[in-house]
């Protein structure tokens, strides 16, 4: 496994030499082919079949006029010492803190909605459970009042057929139903 692993990491180093010589090699090969100036008359020396370039071209593009704000985006202090960029990035802070204020304002509304829902479902309920209270203690007073008419009643009752049985056996009526022992 070990052997394999060293036979890899040599592949890929060849394979890394063969593609960087793959690029590179044409400039090499360029370069050798006219030749290596000298590093004293490398500013002086001018091919005599080529004439000096008379170039029209703009001036090259910079990093600041094509997008400014990331010329110094890697800087960690970035604009501490500019006054209008700090201005700026406290406007952007304000927004972000007003723009969560507004969140956290549509979150307590939708709180409170849903409070004032339960609630009112919670007060429909007990007005509910109370009529049918109220219905049980009306239904009940009711039987009170028939349980104690007829209480009344059966007194009354009683009392006329205990008069009435005694008229009976002072006339001489015997209960059949007194069996003597």
């Amino acid at each position: 496994m070990a052997a394999a692993a060293a036979c890899g990491r040599w592949w890929l180093v060849i394979a890394a030499v063969a593609s960087a010589l793959a690029v590179s090699g044409p400039a090499f090969y360029w370069r050798y082919k006219q030749g290596f100036p000298s590093s004293s008359s490398a500013t002086a020396v001018v091919s005599p079949s080529c004439p000096p370039c008379s170039c029209d071209c703009p001036p090259p593009l910079s990093l600041h006029s094509i997008a400014p704000g990331l010329v110094n985006f890697s800087t960690a202090g970035c604009g501490k010492n500019d006054p209008e960029l700090s201005k700026e990035m406290e406007k952007q802070f304000v927004d972000l803190l007003n723009e969560e204020l507004k969140l956290q304002q549509i979150v307590a509304e939708e709180h409170s909605h849903h409070m004032n829902a339960t609630l009112v479902e919670a007060k429909r309920q007990a007005t509910l459970y109370q009529r049918e209270a109220e219905k049980c203690n009306a239904a009940t007073e009711t039987c009170e009042e028939a349980r104690e008419r007829s209480e009344t009643a059966i007194s009354k009752e009683k009392k006329l057929t205990a008069l009435w049985e005694q008229r009976a056996r002072q006339m001489g009526w015997q209960d059949s139903r007194v069996t003597s022992i």
